[in-house]
């Protein structure tokens, strides 16, 4: 051990660890440690014991074998001591048997493990700018309105940018909203905007500016800087909410319906308009509509559409088929659709609308709309139920427009905000045209630090949607700014004080961190050197990963730290049992690893697992020593991949996969098989059938035979 930084050992015999273990032989394998230590429950009163060898032993790092890191956080937590968590409990007495050599092997490899990631961790400096406690939220529709007003109430100064000449959005162009309670099904919702924006506007905190528009983003949480073209030019703000909303998908999508060419066919925002008037009537001729034909435009020539309209089209779809019952008892209203989607509650009111008298239901698609007698319009629809031909005769035929983001719709215009990132002047999309986040656990993200999504340019949804969600990133935002002060990282590693280190001496200037950091943490300076953005750095390790030299490093997690704690296994010639070192991603893989321990799963002793941050992080050099030493096999268990990927740090899964062929090099040229390292994906939700990837695994390294590396 280090002799400036001591540190203590403290072994949990808790929760069956005892019954499992010979803790006290273990801990006679703590060698150098300057303080030892057992105990029936350290996460209970004896965690004393710890706080008090800290200040009397002046302990510089702690290392705790007991329970998963993942869990008692706040407990085993020892300042101004740096704390290393060993899994004894999900990780080995959960989830082997207990009081077999393998089991006791296991335990004593991964306290070397901990104790060699100890020695190579160092207390993080935090980065403590000046900061910026007020908040830009741009757009003033419902999600803006509602995020500036909750910013302004949480204590932040707010400043409201909006294009328009007054607030309130694509709301004030919706006649009604539909019912959001059960009770209430046949009552349409009445906004009322003007009192929204009053309330907003009146608010002490909140400085809103119409006919402004957001030109230019520059800095980092904390210290962004806006330009702004209108009243004001410039100012400084903490966090940025975009509430930008969006744009209704262009009428050429439609014109096969008649769009743009039969004047009585007509998009749902103009039935909105329609429906203002005392008495909806046709636009070609005023006339009091008697029969009207709703299309979902959901069927197979409606690609320009789908992406966008979510849930929300269809409901649009049914409170519209009510303005025309409320109006006129009498009409008729026919709702054409290939696939009704109303999840949730929202089920409730398709049930409500569908059983009203005077409206039918019409599966199928819509192939023609066509002029018919004494101006008439003809719709004719195939595929439906009645597996023939339908004809229906209507007044008025409204198409039902989807929702496109303005990210995705005003990307290339010049009042759009253009970040000053090194990755590009825009903010990353989704595939669906929707600010790139992580949408299961992140869902206000954007892969830029400090800036957060709300409203329609997160997700296609409504206006009360639209406004819980504007509050809500609004929360994110006072988030960011709080850790900013602190220097600390938010989501997911919140709190984290440690920042890249760069040892300039060996840079290569090959420019690869700056390029694959997926937060635009990263610059380059005059001689193409990384240049950090600390608060916008989420410390993901991917620039770590990146690095060809290895010249990046955390206070807390290393090349060298991960490089120590393999080389911390005894890999014997003469053992017939194989080492495996499992790579294991701290937010999916690992978590379910311990849900395996929590079920009393088992899976094979002989893997080593040792939790990174993601598999970005892992720098293929790691990987190619692990080998050349001797393991048996290493597994990479991270994130799924595909479409339906979410990696918590955006690419860093992806990322791996394009470094392996480093890897499959190394392995070519030692002679050794491909097949002793994989990637294996996994998700947080796999724990039932994790065990049986890594026993799969593990029986095709022991086909391969022991690795012929070992002892060289």
């Amino acid at each position: 051990m280090s002799a400036d930084r001591p540190t203590g050992v403290y072994l949990c015999r808790g929760c069956g660890i005892g019954e499992c273990l010979d803790v006290d032989a273990l801990a006679a394998a703590a060698d150098g440690a300057a303080v030892t230590r057992t105990s029936a429950a350290f996460c209970l009163e004896d965690a004393q014991l710890i706080t008090q060898d800290v200040a009397e032993q002046g302990l510089g790092s702690v290392v705790i074998a007991a329970c998963s890191p993942r869990v008692n956080r706040q407990v085993f937590n020892f300042p101004p001591a740096t704390v290393r968590r060993v899994n004894w409990r999900e990780q080995v007495a959960w989830s082997h048997p207990a009081g077999e050599p393998a089991t006791e092997e296991l335990a004593r490899d991964l306290l070397q493990m901990g104790l060699a990631s100890a020695r190579h961790t160092k207390p993080p400096t935090p980065y403590t700018p000046d900061h910026e406690r007020s908040t830009l939220v741009v757009g003033a529709g419902p999600a803006g309105l509602s995020a500036a007003l909750a910013a302004a109430e949480a204590g932040h100064a707010v400043t409201l940018v909006e294009r328009a000449p007054e607030a309130g959005g694509f709301l004030r162009r919706i006649h009604r909203g539909y019912p959001t309670r059960a009770e209430a099904l046949d009552t349409l919702v009445a906004w009322d905007t003007d009192d929204l924006v009053q309330r907003v506007t009146a608010h002490p905190r909140v400085t809103l500016l119409t006919s402004t528009t957001v030109t230019g983003i520059s800095g980092q949480p904390g210290r962004f800087r806006v330009t702004l073209e209108g009243q004001a030019s410039e100012l400084v703000v903490g966090a940025v909410v975009l509430a930008t909303g969006f744009e209704p998908v262009g009428p050429e999508h439609f014109a096969s319906y008649g769009l743009g060419r039969l004047p009585d066919v007509v998009t749902s925002v103009q039935m909105e308009e329609l429906a203002a008037a005392p008495e909806i009537r046709r636009p070609s001729d005023g006339r009091a509509v008697r029969r009207v034909v709703l299309l979902a435009c959901d069927g197979p020539a409606d690609a320009g559409n789908l992406p966008y309209g979510g849930s929300v089209a269809s409901m649009v779809a049914l409170k519209q088929a009510m303005y025309v019952r409320q109006r006129n008892p009498e009409a008729l209203v026919f709702l054409v659709y290939e696939d009704m989607q109303t999840p949730g509650l929202e089920e409730l009111y398709y049930r409500f609308v569908q059983q009203q008298r005077g409206v039918f239901m019409v599966r199928g698609h819509v192939s023609q709309v066509t002029e018919g007698g004494d101006g008439a319009l003809l719709v004719t629809a195939q595929d439906s139920v009645l597996a023939r031909e339908l004809q229906l005769e209507a007044d008025l035929v409204v198409c039902s427009v989807g929702m496109v983001p303005t990210s995705a719709a005003q990307l290339a215009a010049p009042a759009s905000p253009h970040l000053q990132y090194l990755q590009g002047e825009t903010l990353p999309l989704h595939r669906a045209g929707f600010l790139d986040s992580n949408f299961l656990c992140f869902p206000f993200e954007t892969r830029r630090t400090g800036v957060y999504a709300a409203g329609c340019v997160h997700r296609a949804q409504d206006v009360a949607a639209s406004r819980r969600d504007g509050a809500a990133a609004a929360l994110k935002a006072l988030q960011v700014v709080e850790k900013a002060s602190q220097g600390a990282a938010v989501h997911p590693r919140v709190g984290d004080l440690g920042l890249p280190e760069f040892f300039m001496q060996k840079c290569t200037a090959c420019g690869r961190c700056t390029q694959e950091c997926p937060f635009g943490a990263l610059d380059l300076d005059d001689q193409r050197h990384p240049q950090l953005n600390p608060n916008r750095c989420r410390r993901c390790g991917i620039c770590m990963g990146a690095c060809p030299v290895q010249v990046i490093s955390f206070p807390d997690y290393s090349v060298e730290m991960l490089g120590a704690m393999q080389k911390a296994v005894d890999l014997p010639e003469d053992d017939d049992r194989p080492r495996i070192l499992v790579l294991a991603c701290e937010n999916d893989a690992y978590p379910a690893l311990d849900m395996v321990g929590i079920n009393r799963r088992q899976y094979p002793a002989h893997l080593r697992v040792v939790p990174v941050r993601c598999l970005g992080s892992v720098n293929a050099v790691v990987v190619a020593d692990a080998v050349q030493r001797g393991y048996d096999g290493v597994a990479l268990l991270g994130c799924r991949s595909g479409e339906n990927y979410q990696c918590h740090f955006i690419q860093g899964s992806e990322l791996l996969g394009t470094r392996m062929s480093n890897v499959r090099e190394t392995l070519g040229r030692l002679a050794l098989e491909e097949d002793r390292v994989q990637v294996l994906e996994t998700s947080i939700a796999d724990a039932h059938r994790l065990p049986e990837v890594l026993s799969a695994f593990a029986e095709g390294v022991v086909a391969l035979g022991p690795n012929p590396m070992k002892g060289f």
